[in-house]
């Protein structure tokens, strides 16, 4: 339990059967609880005298942060003030820096969007705060890099970095936050958070009903949970295109928790994460944004459910295929195969285990379906057909995807399958003509 513990991850205990049939003296006992020891982690001063000279003499700084800010808003939000610095977050960041924060100017990455893409290339400093950031296409050219983290091994790993700083993110922020001057132009960041209420506004403007069109928009499902979740909801997500309408469309404000595959990319984690979290806090709404091809992986984990009388509420984005990995063959130029799913009606196979179950094939239909499955007492699924060829486009297109895409669509009508490259069109390219 220490080493799980102080090394924030996994440990094992091993015990053999028959040491539980031996009995321990009554003095023997102990009641002393398992917690982190406290300490201060920081650089030392010359480290941060440096980290400062960095940051003074930048004129565009752009803060990315990662789940290390945990327990550090307060010092971020105050940091980037002083900075008048534009905050992007990593997704595992996402649920500790996107709420009550003026300078959010949301994701990049393969999930994120143009304006934390932007902020992040127009910047001469980047300042990394406890993020591994994976993706070293989306890490600036020529800007100065200074990354904070925990864990030494990871300060570079990513990108060349001008500075390593071991330290908390808290811890280091307050030593260094009094060598740093107060800039006061504030042109690089106006003109990122510009850009980020234009995307904003983009996003935001495809989580609608379609004019009752069907299949339904995967960004109107993920809307509607948003928002009709509760204040505190615990929020699992699949890996996969469950994990875009999450990263996009979930809104945190302090008190929800979103929880997920961050690190490994494991299919299927949405609902054992939900039963893991409900079995925690009992009294808490825990909701499960659940692939179709992520819940038939484990199908059998919903019975789980009425078993331990855990009252979950899973959201299945049912679109009849694996539909990320469809994403990835479309940008290799593959057309797409072995990527069907012969799925059951979910809703009905809900009910036959005893569970609160429907399907929603309607648009009308979604709000009312997902409201009363969240005031029903106990575990709920709502099977939602959505549309299959929603295309989730990162930020940036390498030359080498573009390509893809278009021998796809070459292949794809060589191969006699024009109606799929139509449906391709006509669910993000009408649509967002006529919008």
């Amino acid at each position: 339990m220490r080493a799980a513990v102080e090394e924030n991850g996994v440990a094992v205990v091993v015990i053999p059967g028959e040491v539980f049939q031996s009995r321990l003296s009554g003095d023997r006992w102990s009641s002393r609880p398992v917690v982190p020891a406290r300490s201060v982690l920081r650089p030392d001063d010359p480290t941060l005298r440096r980290a400062a000279d960095i940051l003074n003499a930048g004129s565009r700084v752009t803060i990315l942060g990662g789940a290390g800010t945990a327990g550090a808003h307060a010092q971020v939000m105050a940091l980037a003030d002083t900075l008048n610095s534009p905050i992007v977050h990593a997704f595992r960041g996402k649920e500790h820096l996107e709420y009550d924060n003026p300078y959010d100017v949301g994701m990049t990455g393969l999930l994120g969007y143009a304006s934390g893409y932007k902020a992040i290339k127009e910047a001469d400093v980047l300042l990394m705060l406890g993020t591994d950031f994976p993706y070293t296409q989306f890490y600036p050219e020529d800007a100065a890099i200074i990354q904070v983290d925990i864990r030494g091994r990871h300060l570079g790993r990513r990108t060349p970095v001008d500075l390593g700083m071991v330290g908390s993110v808290r811890d280091t922020i307050d030593a260094l936050s009094p060598l740093l001057k107060q800039k006061t132009d504030r042109t690089h960041l106006d003109r990122s958070l510009r850009h980020y209420r234009r995307t904003r506004e983009s996003l935001d403007a495809l989580a609608v009903n379609d004019r009752d069109r069907t299949p339904i928009r995967p960004e109107y499902v993920a809307g509607v949970v948003n928002r009709l979740a509760a204040d505190d909801a615990v929020f699992t997500f699949d890996v996969g295109s469950p994990t875009i309408w999450a990263a996009r469309y979930l809104t945190m404000n302090g008190r929800r928790r979103l929880t997920g595959s961050f690190t490994h990319g494991t299919m299927a984690c949405a609902l054992p994460h939900a039963i893991g979290a409900q079995t925690a806090h009992r009294g808490r709404q825990v909701i499960a944004l659940a692939g179709d091809g992520g819940l038939t992986m484990l199908f059998g984990e919903l019975i789980t459910l009425p078993q331990n009388d855990l009252p979950v509420k899973v959201i299945v984005f049912n679109n009849s295929s694996l539909n990320f990995v469809e994403l990835e063959m479309k940008a290799a130029g593959v057309v797409n195969f072995g990527t069907d799913l012969s799925n059951p009606d979910f809703g009905a196979a809900a009910r036959a285990m005893g569970i609160w179950g429907r399907r929603v094939e309607q648009p009308a239909d979604l709000e009312p379906a997902i409201a009363e499955a969240l005031a029903h007492e106990g575990p709920a699924l709502i099977d939602v057909v959505v549309a299959r060829q929603e295309l989730t486009i990162p930020p940036a297109i390498s030359a080498e995807q573009a390509k893809g895409f278009t021998i796809y669509a070459i292949r794809t009508i060589l191969a006699g399958r024009a109606d799929e490259l139509l449906d391709l069109v006509t669910t993000n390219v009408a649509r967002r003509i006529l919008d």
